[in-house]
């Protein structure tokens, strides 16, 4: 009977059957809009998804489960390649991808992909043809274009670049880590972003390539220049200049330890804002300079959808690293306070449509066809940007103080 409880405490027959009923329509919907679904008994579209967020010439593979009313699938993006994936509140742009695991609140643009069993979670943006290999995890980290992870490699906190093209790209080898936690204090911290290269330069893409040796890890926060190599099985306990060859082994320490033991605010206090100035700077770059030249009109939607998911994971990023400074920094009876507001990003120091009303280039393309004077024109922007930033928070916490 229609309704009767299975005794098993799970619904009825007839609810079941709704909701199958439901999901069957939603999906044939998607199929008849141009979405490509492999096999439709091993799909799952959630209820609160809008379908119109799921674009012509996108293909779910089987296994494919797409949540979150955030989530955004671009033209010809592919979900679960290689097996099982799960989308919650993800933005993926055109040809983006993820060959399987679980992705939760990234944005990725054009071209980017995930390699198999990734675990990807909120504040992560992957930007054009940037990648990672099989078993990577990542959080609160920004891949700007063509950088490529290994395999095994767990990133948090971190913000890297560097190289011209899918060819001449940043890379870390397979089994890295980023160290991100420090045990002192009752709880310890995560006050400990790195940079890996920077957003002035790195955006541009002009810049050297960094390479990180396999087997290896780095203890945050760190400062990696351009041009850098680290040595496979190096863990980086110290910073590397600009175009420097550096293999790094640790040393032996055994030693009492208090229990209630504290690092000194500084250099770490610095090390936060000056991160927190990086992504300001981004911020920026993505408001002033990547939106502006998307062109009007809705054959274009889809690329602003993506380049507003990239803004506001930004914004929560620029929210975390406050936060947890200004932990790091109550813990130290110091003060960090943040500003009421994120700063109005100022305008480019240059038109970025060129007077053009409907720009159609590609934005790689497009950075990459930048004359001389114009890159040292928006480097400039971004780092002034950047110490605005930093010089705001200080002036904020000397207020407070």
């Amino acid at each position: 009977m229609e309704g009767a409880n299975s005794g098993l405490g799970g619904p009825s027959a007839g609810v079941l059957e709704r909701t199958v009923s439901v999901l069957e329509g939603r999906l044939e919907a998607l199929a008849r809009g141009g979405v490509t679904i492999i096999d439709p008994r091993q799909t799952v579209i959630g209820p609160e998804v809008d379908l119109r967020r799921i674009c012509a010439g996108a293909i779910l593979h089987p296994g494919a489960r797409i949540c979150g009313a955030r989530t955004f699938i671009g033209p010809a993006a592919e979900i679960g390649t290689e097996g099982p994936a799960t989308i919650v509140n993800a933005v993926f742009g055109e040809r983006a991808r993820v060959a399987s695991g679980y992705v939760d609140g990234a944005v990725l643009l054009r071209d980017a992909s995930l390699g198999g069993n990734s675990h990807v979670r909120g504040g992560t943006i992957l930007e054009e043809e940037a990648s990672t290999a099989h078993a990577v995890g990542l959080k609160q980290t920004i891949l700007l274009a063509f950088v490529t992870l290994g395999s095994q490699i767990n990133f948090c906190d971190v913000l890297m670049a560097g190289g011209t093209s899918r060819r001449d790209h940043s890379e870390v080898g397979s089994g890295y880590i980023h160290f991100n936690f420090t045990p002192w204090g009752v709880k310890g911290d995560k006050a400990t972003p790195s940079l890996i290269g920077d957003v002035q330069r790195g955006v541009l893409l002009r810049s050297r390539r960094i390479f990180l040796g396999g087997s290896g890890g780095m203890i945050g926060p760190r400062k990696v220049g351009y041009g850098a190599i680290v040595g496979a099985g190096s863990i980086l306990r110290s910073d590397v200049d600009d175009g420097h060859l550096v293999i790094q082994r640790g040393r032996q320490i055994n030693r009492e330890l208090a229990a209630d033991y504290l690092d000194g605010i500084e250099p770490r206090r610095a090390r936060n804002l000056r991160y927190i100035g990086e992504l300001v700077a981004l911020r920026a770059w993505y408001l002033r300079v990547r939106r502006p030249r998307i062109p009007a009109g809705e054959v274009h939607e889809h690329r602003r959808i993506v380049i507003d998911g990239a803004i506001a994971n930004l914004e929560q990023a620029i929210a975390e690293r406050e936060k947890r400074l200004r932990d790091f920094a109550a813990e130290r009876g110091a003060v960090a306070t943040t500003p009421a507001a994120l700063e109005e990003a100022p305008a480019a120091p240059i038109d970025p449509c060129g007077g053009e009303s409907q720009p159609v280039d590609d934005h790689v393309d497009w950075v990459r066809g930048l004359p001389g004077a114009q890159v040292e024109a928006f480097a400039a922007w971004l780092g002034g940007i950047a110490a605005a930033a930093i010089e705001r928070r200080e002036a904020a916490a000397e207020g407070s103080a």
